[in-house]
């Protein structure tokens, strides 16, 4: 079931059937890839036609932000819960380990991808990782190239939004990868090169108050996020 949010529409699935339901795309063959949509992503959409469309054209759509999961309740439409982007690569990687599913890491600067690398197969024995590219490059044809080569089941894309998103629906069918997923900055945070919140802030959902403390030059970006439940209200108020 989809549940729409100013715009942009969202599968209303627990955490674990949201992996459950990538390990059976994943199974199924073909190309498919998964958005984790979170308030800002909202207000670029509204503005940007093209990012819309594939955001609500992918096959798995997470509510990767406390703010969504807010505005759903005020637009009466309540989601399950958030789903944290990280939290879903993390159990789909376990879920790869076990079953043979071959990874491939592409985003970031040079050497974050392999680092990251480097961090999950040591938290996840068994898992193969069949090859990694940094996020600077000027060719697309190249990478994909790669990602084919390296016969990859399953992609986590760190390009940043709405970048990513674009170039998974543009380019990942070409890969022969089966699954791909767009995780912004996930890649340095499996990297170690940036800290993730303490577990007691992602529980409240306050990973964003956290990653503020640590960072104030983010509080231009967070300073619109309000915006999204402002908006949710008088969409309600009007009864849309």
């Amino acid at each position: 079931m989809k549940i729409e949010v100013l715009g942009v529409r969202f599968d209303d699935l627990s955490p674990e059937e949201m992996v459950r339901t990538a390990a059976s795309l994943i199974e199924a063959g073909g190309f498919h890839y998964a958005v984790t949509p979170n308030p800002e992503f909202l207000l670029t959409a509204q503005k940007n036609e093209a990012f819309r469309t594939v955001l609500n054209q992918a096959d798995l759509s997470m509510p990767d932000g406390i703010g969504v999961v807010y505005a759903s309740k005020i637009l009466g439409r309540s989601l399950k819960g958030r789903v944290p982007g990280i939290d879903f690569a993390e159990s789909l990687v376990a879920w790869m380990a076990r079953t043979g599913k071959r990874l491939y890491l592409l985003g970031s600067k040079p050497g974050v991808a392999e680092a990251a690398a480097e961090t999950l197969k040591g938290r996840y024995p068994g898992l193969i990782v069949c090859g990694t590219h940094d996020g600077y490059f000027q060719e697309d044809a190249p990478v994909v190239e790669a990602i084919r080569a390296a016969r990859a089941d399953v992609v986590l894309v760190g390009l940043g939004a709405p970048k990513q998103e674009l170039w998974m629906a543009r380019h990942g069918p070409e890969t022969g990868a089966k699954f791909m997923v767009g995780l912004g900055g996930a890649l340095d945070v499996f990297a170690g090169h940036v800290e993730r919140a303490p577990e007691a802030w992602q529980r409240a959902g306050m990973e964003w108050c956290y990653r503020l403390i640590k960072d104030p030059k983010r509080i231009n970006r967070m300073a619109k996020l309000p915006l999204v439940l402002v908006q949710a209200a008088g969409a309600r108020v009007r009864g849309k």
